[in-house]
């Protein structure tokens, strides 16, 4: 009894622990005159270290306690990693934005505030088309400490000794900014483990990390298809949008008019990049309050929402070929161990973008809210599970850990950004790591089904909510 009594106490007070390094964390960032009061709501476009407050003290901070097995003799024997790719430079496109708010600014705002005389005097445009998207020196950092502490986090599994072994798998998107998140992701651990003697192989296969574009009903119904997105040009149209634009005039002292939404985006990207890029809380930043912020948040769900998720049925059928493809790996991985021998491929690491991670995160069921999310429902969406900034910041990740918990038993744990979730629809007492044959089950229909080439065969009819 004392035995068990100290244990627990063990535990408690290490919990309690872990609860307040946290909590010290959050309270660190909101304290921190570096980071933009707003950078909580920079959807796509933020930091993983929003997400994860903790890192911003100690970027290589992992807590395996998180994990939780349901016994002692559960070991890890695979774990499939689907990660965005790193922090990344504006696109061409927006990149024109910025240039055409920053010559409105420059020339036409007539505040007197001493961070928009910073922006007229002393900010310079560095920004070029011809970045279009390419990963920054920060990208590089994500996916060198993502290695780092996967390593930390599954240490039987990510180690030198099964990289070595070759019972990696490395594969990418063809984008370079994918590519050069790959190559980044493996120079962390070969850093961390000083090889220097060997190279390790990635596969660049778009067919499973670029869906979309080869799933022609998408491509067509969605993508290319201007009122898929209605309900965000409605809300930008609204007047939660239309006050956003009129404050952000007032504050520069143009007429109301000079400021549509597109410059309006431009203005949050540009606090966003400057942060996520520089780590710098730029004087852009000072255009948005925290009320403006979630609106500009909202109109980029809605966008992520009707594109890339529950929408529309086809955005997350588009990814049947990734899912298939997951489930494979893991039954692989299943039926080699309960024969009894070595997994061959104990680590999967798959790079792509966050259109791959979306459509898949809806098709697992995850982040669904009971009601569908529309132009006229902001007001009561303010606590919804659909929280792109939350999801899918840059170097966001889905990982699905497969345990051998003795006796056949078999359980998968997924987590979100290294936090553990649970399956949609499964509730038993280890919901977080149920048992592999009871999430195979859970997702029957798809298995059988969910066939990518059916699903992206171009149909007469408009796609289907």
């Amino acid at each position: 009894m004392p035995i068990i009594f100290w244990k627990t106490i063990v535990v408690y007070f290490t919990s309690i622990l872990a609860f307040c390094c946290c909590f010290r964390s959050n309270v660190n960032r909101e304290d921190n005159p570096n980071i933009p009061a707003i950078a909580k709501y920079f959807s796509t476009k933020g930091r993983y270290e929003e997400v994860n407050p903790y890192l911003i003290e100690d970027i290589l901070a992992v807590n395996r306690s998180i994990l939780q097995p349901p016994s002692a003799q559960c070991r890890e024997i695979h774990v499939t990693a689907i990660i965005r790719h790193g922090t990344r430079y504006p696109t061409s496109k927006n990149v024109k934005k910025m240039q055409k708010l920053y010559q409105l600014v420059k020339s036409g705002a007539s505040g007197k505030q001493s961070w928009l005389r910073e922006i007229q005097t002393q900010w310079r445009m560095w920004y070029t088309e011809d970045m279009d998207g390419r990963l920054v020196k920060k990208g590089v950092s994500d996916h060198k400490h993502l290695a780092v502490r996967l390593s930390k986090l599954f240490p039987s599994l990510i180690s030198e000794e099964k990289l070595r072994g070759g019972f990696f798998k490395f594969i990418t998107s063809s984008k370079h900014r994918c590519v050069n998140s790959t190559l980044s992701f493996k120079a962390g651990l070969t850093e961390l483990w000083a090889i220097t003697d060997m190279e390790f192989d990635h596969a660049v296969n778009d067919a499973l990390m670029r869906f979309f574009d080869q799933c022609t009903r998408f491509v067509q119904e969605v993508d290319n298809n201007p009122s898929a997105l209605s309900e965000m040009d409605k809300f930008k149209q609204g007047p939660e949008m239309r006050r956003v634009q009129e404050k952000i005039a007032d504050r520069l002292g143009v007429p109301y008019n000079n400021i549509t939404d597109d410059m309006a985006e431009a203005a949050f990207y540009l606090c966003a990049y400057e942060f996520a890029i520089k780590t710098v809380n730029s004087p852009w930043c000072q255009l948005f309050d925290e009320v403006d912020a979630q609106v500009m948040e909202y109109a980029n769900d809605l966008k992520q929402f009707w594109k890339r998720a529950y929408g529309y049925d086809i955005n997350s059928k588009s990814s049947c070929i990734l899912f298939h493809d997951v489930f494979s790996r893991l039954d692989k991985a299943a039926k080699e161990n309960k024969s009894g021998q070595q997994v061959t491929e104990a680590v999967t690491v798959q790079v792509g973008h966050a259109e791959t991670l979306l459509p898949l995160l809806t098709l697992l069921g995850f982040s669904k809210d009971n009601d569908t999310l529309t132009s006229t429902n902001y007001a009561t969406q303010a606590k919804r599970s659909f929280r792109t900034s939350h999801m899918l910041p840059y170097a966001a990740n889905l990982l699905l850990v497969l345990y051998d918990c003795g006796g056949g038993d078999l359980r998968l744990q997924p987590l979100l950004n290294e936090k553990p979730v649970t399956f949609p629809g499964l509730t038993d007492q280890w919901a977080s790591i149920p048992l592999y044959q009871d999430v195979r089950g859970h997702y029957s229909d798809l298995l059988k089904g969910c066939d990518f080439e059916t699903e992206c065969q171009l149909f007469k009819h408009p796609a289907e909510v």
